[in-house]
């Protein structure tokens, strides 16, 4: 199967407030062949973007004004539509607190991305997370 058809359908939605590390994860996600990337710069506008486009994937930074990514899932995750509500989410940040740690395990996220995201990292965990949607 070639990379363009391993990807079809696919899309993610980037929550990330700063400009240039969004676009750099848009470029790093368009370059392993996911052609639909959309993106938001904090988590209320994510959540509007979650709820009207319905993507695969989120990639959401933890720390962000004036919603940040926990506030972000605690939203999606009480949703009503459950579809919307058990998009898999993946937090983008540098924070391994144990709060944090701790949220995203009671909050179902599937995984962490390092910031600065390398794109080997970012390859293998949007692959590990549409696996297990396959599995499902």
């Amino acid at each position: 199967m070639s990379e363009s058809n391993t990807y079809e359908g696919v899309v993610v939605l980037v929550i990330e407030d700063m400009t240039s590390v969004r676009k750099l994860i848009k470029n790093m996600l368009i370059q392993i062949g996911i052609r639909t990337v959309l993106e938001a710069g904090d988590g209320k506008t994510g959540l509007d973007q979650a709820i009207q486009w319905k993507p695969t994937l989120i990639l959401c930074d933890v720390h962000m004004e004036p919603v940040d990514g926990r506030q972000f899932m605690s939203n999606l995750r009480i949703l009503e539509e459950r579809a919307v509500a058990r998009i898999p989410v993946v937090f983008l940040t540098s924070d391994s607190s144990r709060d944090t740690v701790t949220f995203a395990k009671e909050h179902n996220v599937s995984g962490y991305l390092v910031k600065p995201v390398s794109l080997g990292a970012l390859k293998l965990r949007v692959d590990a997370v549409l696996k297990s949607l396959t599995m499902r």
